[in-house]
């Protein structure tokens, strides 16, 4: 093992590899229970969910451990699960035809993990609109968590209102909110976890949680349940993208940053890095068989660095754990039917989407506007894709009327004609 992963070189042991993996396991696990949440309330049986989560967590982190050998863990990402079902409201489509919108973005992103237009399309796209997707994502997912807590309600005259803190299912989720902000401002490593965890326990002592069994054999799961067709009769290919662009944008950047963290980089470069998106684009491609949103490289990651973990022996910890996990889905099921437990995860991880707002200048309109409409857009218009398209035809519109035309890559050009023509054409409602 220790020759395997080369602890020596990298200046590790097994026992601090071991607790790396605990720690980011601990700080990531609240997918496990946000994301069959979401995307139950969208029609996905909850048990094929929670397969799907466990199954593409483990085979991209193990892929990670094994042959990139990074201590990087991957599960489906945040914000996809949420868009994904406002695309199955907004959209009347089936579930089954949004999951073939999500093999169809996997597979492609399987594909360009060998060619060099994955690279060129992450350097044509300028960082006002790769941050403004990542900002709008963040107050897509946290609008979702307002609105399922019952702090924000719908209004008539207003659209949206504050709501009724007092009433039990709010007043509890604002609960949970307190606690997970004091531990995550305390750096409590597992913060959103354990908030949970804490606000689950009252909910069971207030009998609002109410627990059969704890566990029992994993669920079968389900293999291919989605609808290729379906995307081409919707046509659902803003929807392809948007799962691809940000899947792509939120795997590199956080690679490269955790990688940074570890002092994995050379020359600026991350080595294996073809490898290591295969393993986002294959447990992407698998969630999607068996009933789940694309994955992505967990930012949680940084916590087991944090502890020392620099090897895949981290990753393969963590994989292991998540395989301890399928036991637990009675449990899992019973705490996500109460969103007061699942809301203030969605929230406080919204707020940490929004750290590279900083990164924008934002005294340069035409850099400032194009990354505002995205992030006003997403959220109001219940539509990561929109968003997109807003700050892909922005950009370009704005830098060439500032006559800083030759600062636009004809890439982005080109999708900005695009997405003109999809948005009054092709809308989506």
């Amino acid at each position: 093992m220790k020759q395997f992963f080369n602890l020596q070189a990298m200046k590790t042991d097994v026992k601090t590899e071991v607790i790396a993996g605990l720690t980011t396991f601990v700080t990531m696990a609240y997918i496990i229970i946000v994301n069959p949440f979401i995307l139950s309330d969208a029609g996905v049986p909850f048990d094929q969910v929670f397969i799907a989560t466990i199954a593409s967590a483990v085979v991209g982190t193990l892929i990670m451990a094994l042959f990139a050998n990074y201590p990087i863990a991957i599960a489906p990402g945040m914000g996809m699960n949420a868009y994904f079902a406002s695309v199955v409201a907004t959209q009347g489509v089936s579930y089954q035809t949004v999951l073939g919108a999500v093999f169809f973005a996997s597979i492609l992103f399987v594909l360009l993990a060998f060619t060099k237009f994955r690279e060129l399309l992450i350097e044509s796209i300028p960082e006002p609109l790769k941050v403004g997707i990542t900002a709008g994502i963040g107050l897509f997912v946290a609008f979702l968590g307002l609105r399922m807590s019952g702090i924000v309600v719908p209004a008539e005259g207003t659209f949206v209102a504050f709501g009724d803190v007092t009433a039990p299912e709010t007043a509890l989720a604002v609960f949970g909110i307190i606690v997970t902000l004091i531990l995550v401002a305390r750096k409590v490593h597992g913060g959103l976890f354990l908030g949970m965890f804490i606000t689950a326990i009252l909910a069971y002592f207030l009998d609002m949680l109410h627990i059969e069994k704890i566990a029992s054999l994993p669920p079968a799961p389900v293999f291919f349940d989605f609808d290729l067709g379906g995307v081409f009769t919707h046509g659902l290919y803003a929807v392809v993208f948007a799962f691809l662009l940000v899947t792509i944008f939120d795997t590199t950047g956080t690679m490269i940053g955790v990688a940074e963290q570890a002092g994995l980089m050379k020359n600026g470069t991350l080595p294996r890095a073809n490898v290591a998106l295969t393993a986002d684009a294959i447990a992407s491609t698998v969630g999607a068989s068996l009933g789940s949103t694309p994955s992505s490289a967990y930012v949680e990651s940084s916590a087991g660095v944090a502890a020392g973990g620099r090897t895949g022996l981290t990753s393969l910890v963590v994989a292991v754990l998540f395989l301890v996990a399928l036991f637990f889905s009675p449990l899992v099921q019973a705490i996500s039917s109460v969103p007061a437990i699942t809301a203030p995860a969605l929230i406080i991880v919204g707020s940490y989407m929004m750290n590279g707002l900083a990164k924008v200048k934002w005294d340069t309109f035409d850099e400032a506007f194009p990354t505002f409409a995205v992030i006003l857009t997403m959220p109001l218009t219940s539509s990561i894709a929109t968003g997109i398209a807003m700050g892909f035809i922005m950009y370009p519109l704005l830098k060439f009327v500032s006559g800083k035309g030759k600062e636009v890559h004809p890439i982005i050009v080109v999708f900005g004609i695009l997405f003109t023509i999809q948005l009054i054409f092709f809308p989506m409602h």
